[in-house]
């Protein structure tokens, strides 16, 4: 395997380390109430929401209290998405003039983004208007988030805290997350996406004409090797004309804010895709610096909770256990992958008549991967996004070699069944990353 594939796959991981480790420090103090860099700009502004909810930030509650809030919050976010998506049609921020979501496809989504499970059952950019996307989705992924971070905290103060039953303020606990974790973070990543090439804007879709028509038949398949006379516009293939074919001149380019909801599809461990395709899609995932940063996301905050754990217990070496456990699972995980992925099988080979090769292109088994990612850095984000119950794509898992699919299944099974609430999940994501690839 080429040396190039190893140099990725360890910027990939010391960057994570190196981001991670200052990260789970951070977190530990915000949700202490230290003072940290961003105190000052913060803290003002964590006080005036206190003072407008009437928040009393020195006040307490037992686990019955906190659970309640726990519910609360995501009952009131279910109702308020559910009859967002009913009621787009007569709301501002729809430019394509898509109509309501029907009542069960609504219902069916606002569980799935209140819950953190993102399981999707349409493409954003056809049924899903940019108010829906932004006040909609995008909110309850940061809502969602950092309930599951909440929900940690409570859980350290359970187990540190013997002579009381006070877990902390639930509304105090979800106010610092969104203000000093979550904003700033997604801010910076925003503005890097979009520095990236991400599409972000309130812009009504593009149409452009092709450089080169493409001709399709009736069943919508795409004709290769046609010519098409410019004045007649008559299509022949090897010199028959063809009959009930289609010559297609213009597309459809979507637009609207993305790269807002793309950062914290990624660090909230959502991934619920602003475009259909996910970022399998060059709107959302352009190139080779979007995709390390989509990528980093996926696992910034789960390993940084690590050391926050660690931390938090006053036992850092078991922060470090627990963040060393499931890094080696995930290289393991990586190297797996990649070096199926790049063998490939014989069937693929076709008896010699595909070159599997890696000289001069990318090789290997590019079935369901994008050409400007490949196969390492697809194999990595496979990686990633299952390890972390994520479920964002850039290529698709089902055309994954068997040995390939077999480990991001098996790491879906794991993430499943432990309902890891170091990924940001407190409702578990039992339907895995399949979701997002159909």
């Amino acid at each position: 395997m080429h040396i190039n594939t190893w140099v990725q796959y360890s910027l990939y991981l010391i960057l994570l380390i190196v981001l991670a480790i200052p990260a789970g420090s951070y977190i530990r103090k915000v949700m202490n109430g230290e003072k940290t860099f961003l105190s000052r700009v913060c803290v003002p502004l964590e006080n005036l929401i206190y003072k407008m909810t009437g928040i009393d930030k020195t006040e307490e509650m037992n686990w019955k209290r906190y659970l309640k809030g726990v519910f609360l919050l995501s009952g009131i976010g279910l109702v308020f998405l559910f009859l967002l998506q009913l009621l787009q049609d007569v709301l501002p921020g729809n430019p394509e003039k898509l109509t309501g979501v029907k009542w069960d496809l609504a219902f069916n989504t606002a569980v799935s983004f209140v819950t953190n499970t993102d399981w999707q059952a349409y493409n954003g950019e056809s049924t899903m208007s940019y108010l829906t996307q932004t006040l909609g989705l995008t909110v309850q992924n940061f809502l969602s988030a950092a309930t599951g971070i909440a929900v940690l905290f409570a859980l350290i103060r359970g187990l540190t805290r013997t002579k009381t039953d006070r877990l902390g303020n639930f509304w105090v606990d979800i106010t610092r997350i969104l203000i000093h974790i979550l904003i700033p973070l997604n801010l910076v990543i925003s503005l890097a996406l979009v520095g990236g090439g991400v599409i972000q804007n309130f812009d009504g879709a593009k149409e452009v004409t092709l450089i080169e028509p493409v001709v399709v038949d009736a069943k919508g398949n795409i004709l290769e090797e046609i010519v098409i006379d410019p004045e007649s516009g008559q299509v022949t293939l090897d010199g028959k004309v063809l009959e009930n074919v289609r010559v297609v001149t213009k597309q459809y380019i979507p637009m609207g804010p993305a790269a807002s909801q793309i950062a914290i599809k990624q660090t909230g461990t959502n991934g619920g895709g602003y475009l259909g395709t996910n970022s399998a899609h060059p709107l959302e995932n352009p190139n080779a610096f979007t995709n390390l940063v989509e990528m980093l996301s996926i696992l910034l905050i789960p390993a940084a909770l690590c050391f926050t754990f660690g931390q938090g217990v006053n036992d850092k070496k078991q922060g470090r256990a627990i963040f060393l456990a499931m890094f080696l699972c995930l290289v393991v995980a990586m190297c797996i992958i990649v070096v199926n992925e790049q063998a490939a099988t014989p069937q693929l080979a076709q008896g010699g008549a595909v070159d599997l090769s890696a000289v001069g292109q990318s090789g290997g088994n590019m079935e369901g991967k994008e050409t400007r990612f490949g196969i390492t850095a697809s194999s990595a984000w496979a990686a990633f996004t299952t390890a972390a119950s994520n479920g964002s794509v850039n290529s698709m898992h089902d055309s994954y070699t068997p040995l390939g699919g077999l480990v991001t299944m098996l790491l879906m099974h794991g993430i499943c069944h432990s309902d890891s609430i170091y990924s940001g999940s407190y409702g578990g994501k039992n339907t895995g990353i399949s979701r997002k690839e159909d």
